[in-house]
């Protein structure tokens, strides 16, 4: 990222302290900011599955804010700003801390700021690739949704021999 970019992004981070074993996010909740770990460890718990993922120095959790902002940022017409609230992101984790954690934390609104401040840079094809396929938490999610469709498949099949052999 350029040097303007992360100005901006650095001017809206506010430093936050959680305790052992408070909840940052957690499975159906919204999501209303990103989190950079700094010091401690988190526990990401991914859905109904239960995948767990450790989170520390260095990590960040909630990553698909940005995403979600890109594809639902404010609309700008020549005289006013339009927001689309009946459009919320749910959580499909949770993320507790493990010890005590301090992190930077970025709002939603702070970040819808900043993307639309600089939305030629978060639009190239590029950037988006690499929010898509380099982060820790899509590639978590699809390696559960191809699992998921496996497991789904395979119980299909058998469901289909059981009723062949049946008849």
């Amino acid at each position: 990222m350029d040097e303007p970019i992360l100005d901006a992004i650095c001017e809206k981070l506010r430093h936050k302290i959680y305790i052992k074993g408070s909840n940052i996010l957690y499975n159906g909740g919204l999501v209303e900011k990103m989190v950079f770990v700094m010091h401690g460890k988190l526990e990401s718990i991914e859905g109904e599955d239960g995948i767990r993922m450790s989170l520390t120095q260095g990590d960040a959790c909630g990553e698909e804010l940005l995403q979600w902002c890109l594809e639902n940022s404010l609309l700008y017409t020549a005289s006013r700003k339009i927001r689309f609230p009946e459009k919320v992101l749910l959580s499909e984790r949770t993320v507790r801390a493990l010890t005590n954690v301090e992190v930077f934390s970025l709002r939603a609104d702070d970040l819808e700021e900043v993307i639309i401040r600089f939305s030629r840079f978060f639009r190239s094809p590029r950037v988006q690739a690499a929010l898509r396929y380099e982060s820790p938490y899509w590639r978590s999610l699809a390696a559960t949704r191809i699992q998921m469709a496996w497991r789904y498949r395979k119980n299909r099949l058998n469901r289909k021999r059981a009723a062949s052999q049946t008849n």
